[in-house]
């Protein structure tokens, strides 16, 4: 799995590179791009994202003990989910500008918000193949098949990266204004961003076929034990609901913000800059987290439904502290080269549109272990079937993040996205805090004494390699040239393996379980060479 994702991520920030340097970064243009295609991903959140992760899995393991293996189920659910995904992604499509309006400033002039009307209905059609990409990927989660899931992903790359080649390769890359995008070129980028999204969730059929799953339509909801999914689904919904709305508060104080620096005069960091530096950020969270986390639900669901508190409570310290060992040193790492890491994935965009950023990323960056906990607790939670706790986190998460937001509304346009980028580390840690007590509440004793004291370890050694790190950087600062795009990469790769490097040596010396845990298949490999 984590092959997998580090593939698609490696693959993902080509494509997010290319598309830097054809819309620009801290340009309106870029924005009215970004907030097109994140429309998708709002509405497939809403409708499916975050309902289906939280539903399918722990429902599919207990139809999976039917007499028919949980066949019928699944069929019934994949017809009416599918259904209901093409009924709603036509009326999406047909709110293309309302939706716009949404997302985007009030401050904004009219050519900007039809341009990015224009990719919206492009994009739309995402929802609906999000959404079908969804529902395979957690039928073959259920089934303990994780491989197709998170490879397809980099075939969706693959093609995305493909439409922006055709701008580089006929000198059609537009940093300026509006006005410049001709409907050629509207439909090129837009369409091949929907069309990556449509193969990558094709792409899951074969590997749904090899389960022996053969899908027939199956209407109707009397008898089919979706009631209890249901009411766990709108929990989950309304818990969406919620976050989605955060998000579009946020990207109204960011759009409005890059257009206040613009007015301004200086470099801002609007929703394209936070954009980009969530994608960084979710590079270490998908690869570690995502891929543990995902194994982990399987079996704390199974565990579950077996009553048995003492492997779910032991699986919740697996993902809690496993995740850590490699987090903890990799965010040192980015935060010491933050301003070299983004100019050597973003090349092409200018150095002083780099560096406005800076600040979210670093903002962002701290909160990435926390990100990580609330991740498993909700999880934890839905593997009983509670959907209810979660949405109550939610509202706790959102709450604080808003506050944040609002603070960064009303100060200086240039350091409005940091505001909210450290929104979303407080109030993820704060959540998870409060997961974990409720969950202790509910299981008894979680060992958090053994967590507390493997992250103190973690902790030292993570600093260790950070002042080893630190050195290294001074140095290669006298005899490279941070400024340029060769030496930004130099800077970033060599002082992000020391760190990384000593840091897990220390925490091997300190008999950190997880460290040796998470080395194990590298080290029997290197052994057996």
């Amino acid at each position: 799995m984590a092959s997998g994702t580090l593939f698609s991520r490696v693959l993902g920030f080509a494509r997010n590179s290319l598309t830097a340097y054809v819309v620009g970064l801290t340009i309106i243009a870029a924005d009215a791009w970004n907030a097109a295609n994140t429309l998708p991903n709002i509405f497939h959140l809403l409708i499916a994202g975050g309902v289906l992760n939280a539903v399918i899995v722990p429902q599919i393991t207990r139809a999976m003990r039917d007499a028919d293996g949980g066949t019928t189920y699944i069929n019934r659910l994949l017809t009416l989910s599918v259904t209901a995904l093409a009924v709603i992604t036509l009326l999406l499509m047909l709110a293309a500008p309302l939706l716009v309006s949404l997302v985007v400033s009030s401050s904004w002039p009219p050519e900007a918000r039809t341009l990015a009307t224009a990719f919206a209905v492009l994009c739309l059609p995402q929802v609906f193949f999000y959404g079908l990409y969804t529902l395979l990927g957690q039928v073959l989660t259920a089934h303990h098949k994780f491989g197709a899931f998170m490879w397809s992903p980099a075939l969706a790359n693959l093609v995305a990266i493909g439409g922006l080649l055709w701008f580089v390769l006929t000198d059609q890359t537009r940093q300026g204004s509006v006005d410049e995008w001709t409907p050629t070129m509207i439909a090129v980028l837009g369409g091949s961003a929907t069309v990556s999204i449509a193969l990558q969730a094709f792409a899951l059929v074969p590997a749904l076929r090899s389960t022996g799953l053969r899908f027939r339509p199956v209407w109707g909801l009397r008898g089919s034990g979706l009631r209890g999914a249901s009411r766990m689904a709108m929990w989950a919904f309304a818990a969406v609901v919620v976050g989605q709305g955060a998000y579009l508060v946020n990207s109204r104080v960011l759009t409005g913000a890059l257009h206040a620096a613009d007015a301004q005069g200086v470099e801002g960091a609007g929703l394209t800059a936070y954009a980009n530096a969530f994608l960084l950020f979710m590079l270490p969270h998908g690869i570690i987290t995502v891929s543990l986390v995902t194994a982990l639900f399987t079996r704390i669901s199974h565990a579950a439904h077996d009553g048995d508190t003492r492997a779910v409570a032991a699986d919740l310290r697996r993902g809690l502290t496993l995740p850590g060992s490699i987090l903890l040193p990799g965010t040192a790492a980015i935060l010491l080269v933050s301003p070299w890491l983004l100019a050597a994935v973003l090349p092409g965009t200018p150095r002083d549109q780099t560096d406005a950023s800076v600040g979210v990323l670093v903002a962002m960056m701290i909160g990435l272990v926390p990100y990580g906990w609330f991740f498993l607790v909700q999880r934890a939670f839905y593997a009983y079937e509670d959907g209810r706790t979660p949405f109550v986190l939610q509202l706790v998460l959102t709450g604080v993040a808003l506050t944040f937001t609002f603070v960064g509304s009303i100060g200086a346009p240039v350091h409005a996205a940091t505001w909210v980028g450290l929104g979303q580390t407080v109030s993820n840690l704060a959540a998870a805090i409060i997961g974990l007590w409720l969950l202790r509440g509910r299981l008894g004793s979680l060992g958090l004494a053994r967590v507390v004291r493997q992250f103190v370890r973690m902790g030292i050694a993570t600093a260790l390699g950070t002042l080893v790190g630190w050195g290294v950087l001074r140095g290669l600062l006298v005899v490279v040239d941070g400024g340029t795009w060769v030496g930004a990469l130099a800077i970033t790769a060599l002082v992000g393996v020391v760190v990384v490097a000593v840091a897990l040596a220390v925490s091997l010396r300190l008999r950190v379980e997880e460290v040796s845990e998470l080395l194990a298949p590298l080290t029997r490999r290197l052994r057996r060479g």
